[in-house]
């Protein structure tokens, strides 16, 4: 037997490209995301973009009793909403805005890395990818200081892509939030005008499967933009707010409204003996939750306990300092509400109808 027995003597010798691995695209991507990464160093930045590793430090952070806090998370299924309407550059300020995860424990953002997957490499898309990236991370006061592209021929479909972000941040040891958390606290939400990237497995189901609708049409009757401008619309980058909050009013706790919806979050910060109210009609909802809750025929239970419902962040803060936090939450240009109150109860959350 010879080494050349059931091998096509006449195909041409496989290369990484013909393999479905561009490594001129990748190195032409890179080159593209230069400028957006080098725009959100901050001084602690050390070194230059394009090391095995990116370095930051801590030296000149005045932390007395320093913790760092870190998280990690993904767009979901929101990216497929990109990759049908072929629009990309907003959806890295969504990724940025699921690290507002460390900011709800009081965390200053310091850094955050990137893993971006596609079956193949267009260094235009990763461009735009990084550009959002790039503005999350710049609202958010992150620096980006590292990432990954990787190309998955056969593994994923050309046009396919996925986002994975992991984010750093710094805080006081005793200023660790939760932290308090009594009956008589007031409970105050800051608008979030769209889903985020939660709840999207059922809205897509709801609004594309079940309802039929087109990304390109109006979003509802007399609606000036189209459902996947809805659909697409990004996160709200909440650290700077929550800082402002912090600033102007005693602060007990952060919840970071995100799967599992306002009951699922809100619960996790109440300590035994404490229950939280909220109630619904303090704000208002936006239409695109309307338009899913009617497009799927969905129960009101399961709306509260998938989706934001409006309130992407809340503030949980000491009775007399309510009115500060809305007004520090509304200065920092986000619009914000009494929406709640915490009282004595087993640790559940009610919601309720104004």
């Amino acid at each position: 037997m010879t080494g050349n027995e059931g091998r096509d003597v006449d195909a041409p010798p496989l290369t990484y490209a013909a393999a479905g691995v561009d490594i001129a695209a990748g190195e032409k991507a890179v080159e593209l995301i230069k400028a957006h990464v080098r725009s959100t160093f901050r001084p602690e930045v050390v070194g230059d973009f394009g090391g095995f590793g990116g370095l930051f430090s801590l030296g000149k952070l005045t932390h007395r009793n320093p913790l760092l806090v870190a998280s990690t998370d993904g767009v979901g299924t929101k990216s497929l909403i990109a990759r049908l309407t072929h629009r990309y550059d907003t959806i890295g300020i969504d990724l940025v805005g699921t690290a507002d995860d460390i900011a709800a424990q009081g965390a200053e953002p310091l850094f955050f890395l990137d893993y971006i997957s596609v079956g193949k490499l267009v260094p235009e898309m990763i461009d735009d990818l990084v550009s959002g990236m790039a503005e999350g991370c710049r609202r958010a006061g992150f620096a980006l200081i590292g990432g990954e592209m990787s190309e998955h021929p056969d593994a994923m479909v050309p046009d396919d892509f996925d986002l994975v972000g992991f984010a750093v941040g710094v805080v006081e040891r005793d200023k660790v939030l939760p932290r308090g958390v009594r009956a008589g606290d007031r409970i105050v939400g800051i608008e979030s005008p769209g889903l985020r990237c939660n709840g999207y497995s059922l809205a897509r189901r709801a609004l594309l499967d079940r309802a039929g609708r087109s990304l390109d049409e109006p979003a509802w009757k007399g609606a000036a933009s189209t459902l996947g401008d809805e659909l697409l619309r990004p996160s709200v980058i909440y650290a700077p707010a929550l800082g402002a909050v912090r600033r102007h009013a005693e602060v007990h706790a952060f919840v970071h409204v995100t799967g599992g919806g306002i009951p699922g979050n809100l619960v996790r910060v109440l300590p035994h003996g404490c229950d939280g109210v909220i109630h619904r009609g303090r704000w208002e909802e936006p239409r695109i939750f309307a338009e899913v809750q009617a497009a799927g025929d969905v129960a009101d239970d399961e709306m509260t306990q998938v989706f934001n419902l409006g309130l992407g962040m809340l503030a949980v803060v000491a009775a007399q300092d309510s009115e500060r936090a809305i007004d520090a939450a509304r200065a920092a240009g986000h619009d914000a509400w009494l929406v709640g109150e915490v009282t004595p109860g087993r640790g559940e959350v009610h919601l309720t109808r104004a």
